[in-house]
């Protein structure tokens, strides 16, 4: 539902969505650590979309395979960072 208010030259639409409650509240309390609601926050995120041209953030699947490697190994990579 998108609706349109004209007040001189301000325009106000409302934007809504639905999402899973937990992911909302997990959100609310982030964006209540940070010192904004949730308002705030997708005015940002759109700002930030209309600034960018895009999504402000990189969009993809994380390659995780290193966590599947037993715990020997993984332990050697982290040590060989530290090697001289």
């Amino acid at each position: 539902m998108t609706r349109l208010c004209y007040n001189g030259a301000m325009k106000e639409a409302i934007v809504r969505a639905r999402v899973d409650s937990k992911l909302k509240s997990d959100a609310e309390a982030v964006f209540g650590a940070l010192g904004i609601n949730t308002t705030e926050a997708i005015r940002m995120f759109l700002s930030q979309v209309r600034l960018r041209r895009g999504l402000p953030f990189i969009v993809g699947i994380p390659d995780n395979g290193d966590l599947l490697l037993p715990t020997q190994m993984r332990q050697d990579a982290i040590n060989s960072l530290y090697e001289d």
